[in-house]
């Protein structure tokens, strides 16, 4: 039976790297008769894989696309890149997927090897990132989001160390509910268990996070969902400012910036954008992103700030 399962996940394997093998070629490379090779793309049928085979003296074998995408086999090389690839988009190398991209390297590093963690780490302590990112954007350690991370699945309370905003470090156990991307930050959103409400915690001020193996029932959380609260919450903050702009576009041109903005149409060719921040710098780069024209209706600040780059960027 053991000879049977590696004999099937080398055939997965082999399948997942070429789009076509003939039938002879694949019984060589698995060293079976057809017969044999006919049983085992059965079995993988049965586990869900979608294997087409083809008739013939030319006949073969192609993994084709199927309606949900069955678990992967990837070798070390491949297993790193992953891993590698998914850290940078956490952190902002393609904007909009950072989420996902924790969730998928969150499953990945934790089947992975310590041998191949090792490579990981190597490799990744000698990468500079060149993204788009703003150089004001507070670091993130990604092994303390994947503890978190997993945290958050797994329905398991949590311990850190906390420090808030002009306040003395404190340690905190929280139920974590979920990690929030939004604007230059990450937030966690989860229940203190200590002052007995919920908290929204910047990742960035959140230090040596570690899972304690108790479970919890998940409570019902008082906004729509994770990124409501943690919206609402900066809206309470003295030191927050809240941009009221008009664009000049179509609202659904303006999708991309629903993770960090409301944007609500004004006419076919206008809308009104709404986001709140506690760096003016960050909203005028995400006005100026739009590439179009718009008018800032609120606050004052921002068009005092907006002027002073447009004279820097006419004398440069």
């Amino acid at each position: 039976m053991a000879n049977t399962s590696s004999r099937t996940l080398r055939l997965l394997s082999l399948l997942q790297t070429h789009r076509y093998w003939p039938g002879p070629e694949l019984a060589e490379r698995l060293e079976v008769s057809p017969r044999t090779l006919r049983r085992d793309v059965d079995r993988l049928r049965e586990l869900g894989y979608p294997v087409e085979a083809s008739r013939g003296v030319d006949g073969g074998y192609q993994l084709a696309a199927g309606a949900a995408l069955p678990p992967l086999v990837v070798d070390d090389e491949e297993a790193v890149a992953l891993a590698v690839g998914m850290r940078a988009a956490t952190q902002g190398a393609v904007a909009g997927i950072e989420e996902p991209a924790l969730r998928a390297l969150t499953k990945v590093v934790q089947v992975m090897p310590p041998r191949l963690r090792k490579r990981v780490d190597a490799l990744q302590s000698v990468t500079e990132p060149a993204g788009w990112s703003s150089s004001r954007t507070p670091p993130l350690d990604p092994e303390s989001l994947i503890v978190v991370a997993q945290a958050c699945r797994d329905t398991e309370r949590l311990e850190f160390a906390y420090t808030a905003r002009d306040a003395e470090p404190t340690e905190r156990h929280v139920e974590p509910h979920r990690l929030v991307p939004l604007g230059r930050r990450w937030y966690l959103v989860a229940y203190d268990l200590d002052r007995h409400d919920w908290r929204s915690f910047r990742f960035d001020r959140l230090s040596a996070p570690h899972r304690t193996g108790a479970r919890f029932r998940p409570r019902e959380l008082p906004t729509a969902d994770a990124a409501d609260f943690v919206k609402a919450g900066l809206r309470h903050w003295q030191s927050t400012h809240e941009v009221d702009a008009v664009i000049h576009a179509p609202a659904g041109s303006m999708s991309w910036m629903d993770r960090w903005a409301t944007v609500t149409p004004l006419g076919p060719d206008r809308c009104a954008m709404r986001l709140t921040t506690d760096d003016l710098n960050w909203a005028a780069f995400a006005l100026g992103s739009c590439g179009v024209e718009f008018e800032v209706r609120s606050p004052p600040e921002l068009v005092v700030l907006l002027h002073d780059w447009a004279a820097r960027f006419s004398r440069s």
